[in-house]
């Protein structure tokens, strides 16, 4: 029984001194930082590192619309123009409603440098009363990646007769 172990004191031994080996020395928390310079590269529509300042830039012209008083069932629509600001393609990759009530379309191709678009919302109010705030998010290969559009309006529900 003694043999036993010890072939098990020997395992356990190597066992930890192999884990020991693989495992990273702990590092204070100013070594485990990461730079933001490896964080923060800016890319263009094509993939190709960019010089910092000419990455795209998207500006919204008007990035909350309130439609006022929309009657229940009513759809309505709005075109949330924008441009290119950047010195690189920008490029919208989604765009997606809050809901199935809020659909967005937007470009499909790279918007230049300088050049202007337009992202068209509508929204249907079918079901819905009250104050409705609705939120559009784009991906775009911009700084930051997410932009938020909203729209809102005052349902009003017709009187039933």
């Amino acid at each position: 029984m003694k043999p036993n172990l010890v072939l098990i004191f020997l395992k356990l031994v190597v066992f930890l001194s192999i884990a020991a080996a693989c495992n990273p020395e702990v590092k204070s928390d100013d070594e485990a930082k990461i730079s933001t310079d490896v964080i923060d590269v800016p890319a263009s529509a094509s993939g190709t590192p960019v010089q910092l300042g000419s990455e795209p830039a998207l500006k919204v012209y008007e990035e909350k619309h309130d439609f006022g008083n929309v009657t229940q069932g009513e759809k309505v629509s709005f075109s949330f123009l924008f441009k290119n600001t950047g010195g690189s393609d920008l490029v919208i990759s989604s765009a997606h409603g809050s809901c199935g009530c809020t659909v967005p379309t937007y470009p499909k191709q790279a918007i230049k440098p300088g050049q202007e678009d337009k992202i068209d919302v509508i929204f249907d109010s079918e079901g819905k009363s009250g104050i409705v705030e609705k939120t559009i998010t784009l991906l775009t290969n911009c700084n930051p990646s997410n932009k938020i559009l909203t729209i809102s309006a005052s349902i009003i529900v017709p009187e039933q007769k």
